[in-house]
This record gives C-alpha cells, sequence and structure tokens, in this order.
C-alpha cells in the first residue's frame, strides 16, 4: 500500500467522514481530504458516489489505476484488512462481530441526534432527548473500567461514538442536555475519546462555529432554549 495515494473525500460536519478520517490516523496513513459542499454536490461527485453521499474513499495506485470505497463502514474494514499499525477490530470472531454490532447501533443513534439538532418544538426535542437517553444507557450496560469501549485498546466502535460526543461538546455550549447525567460510565469514555489525537484531529478547527451556523440554519430548538 505504500504506492497507493488514498483521497478522503469529506464534508466538515458529517460524522461517517470523521470515522474514517479516525480509522486513517489510527492506522497512522496519509490521506489527503478534499471537501464538498453537499448543499451543491460537483459533478464530479455524483459521477463517482452510487449514493450521492460522503465518505468516498479514491485510491490510486501508482499505475494510474484508481477505485472509489463509498460507505464508512466499508472503508473502515478496508484500512484495517490492508494496514498495519494497531488492530481496530478484536481478533476473536464473536467479539469483532459483537463490535459491527454496536458499530450499527452507533448509526440509529446518529438516526436520534439527527432529529434532536433539528428538532423546532419542545415536544419533539423531548422526545428526540428520551430516545438518546435511553440508547445511551444500553451503552453504559456494555462499557467497563475503560477508558475505551473495551478497555485500554481503541477500536473502530470508539472511532464511531467519539463524533458523536463531539455534537454534544458544542451543545454544552448552548444549554444543558442532560443526556449523560445518569450515566458514570459513559463521561469519562466520552472525555477520554475527546483527548486522542486522532478524534481532534479529524475535523477542521471551525467544526464548533459550523454546526452552531447549521443550528441556526434549521430552526433548531436547542438554540431558543438558551434565550
Amino acid at each position: 500500500m505504500s504506492e497507493t495515494k488514498l483521497t478522503l473525500v469529506s464534508h466538515h460536519l458529517c460524522p461517517y467522514v470523521q470515522r474514517a478520517a479516525i480509522a486513517l490516523a489510527e492506522k497512522n496513513i496519509p490521506f489527503e481530504r478534499r471537501y464538498i459542499d453537499l448543499s451543491a454536490k460537483p459533478d464530479w461527485f455524483h459521477a463517482i458516489s452510487p449514493l450521492g453521499k460522503v465518505p468516498l474513499l479514491i485510491v490510486s495506485g501508482e499505475d494510474g489505476t484508481e477505485a472509489v470505497l463509498f460507505e464508512s463502514a466499508v472503508i473502515c474494514e478496508y484500512l484495517e484488512e490492508t494496514q498495519p499499525g494497531a488492530p481496530l477490530h478484536p481478533a476473536d470472531p464473536l467479539k469483532r462481530a459483537l463490535h459491527r454490532g454496536w458499530i450499527e447501533f452507533g448509526s440509529s443513534i446518529l438516526s436520534d441526534l439527527w432529529g434532536f439538532e433539528t428538532a423546532k418544538d419542545a415536544t419533539t426535542y423531548e422526545a428526540k432527548r428520551l430516545a438518546l437517553i435511553d440508547k445511551f444507557g444500553r451503552v453504559e450496560a456494555e462499557l467497563g473500567a475503560g477508558p475505551f469501549f473495551t478497555g485500554e485498546s481503541f477500536s473502530l466502535v470508539d472511532a464511531v461514538f467519539a463524533p458523536i460526543f463531539r455534537y454534544f461538546d458544542v451543545f454544552d455550549t448552548i444549554t444543558p442536555t442532560g443526556v449523560f447525567d445518569r450515566l458514570p460510565r459513559v463521561k469519562p469514555w466520552r472525555e477520554a475519546l475527546a483527548e486522542r489525537e486522532s478524534v481532534r484531529q479529524a475535523v477542521s478547527d471551525d467544526y464548533s462555529n459550523r454546526l452552531m451556523a447549521f443550528l441556526k440554519h434549521h430552526d433548531a430548538w436547542l438554540l431558543k432554549l438558551a434565550a
């Protein structure tokens, strides 16, 4: 893979892009980032993205060949299977399958999170807030002593949840959400992930400003709670 160039097609706020960027950093793989505006997708992006979504990983060989991988789970699995460095999946097949299940669970949290951050009224906001508390409660029951999902080793499950927690780093500057108040294991896990270099470098320096602009654009109820 030393002769292969990797380009991660990205959007500044996409948590799925962050998963891939974190995995690349954890594997210590050099890569280029190419940002696009999802509200005005360029023609070249439409041509290579079957689902019209990010992330994409463009794998360019020295011989001029090029392959485009889409879907963050596929990209992360590819990196795990082809790159050296610390493993991000357990070696045991059963544990690996369990991790893949929790990765999918993380994606389901993102679905509720979208509804939470774009809620325009108190009823919708509270329903999504309670759904998030319930789901994070299920995660709480799986956590051990930490600092990461399964202990000392950082995994792809951690790469999935770190971007989720990053949303709340911004939300907490607006108003208390109470989502993690009764989750004594989740809170230190969140803090450990926030300190990880790969996690910090997965977004641009203006991430918080961009997320605030997103909330304002969607007239988020969350912002009204700070008034």
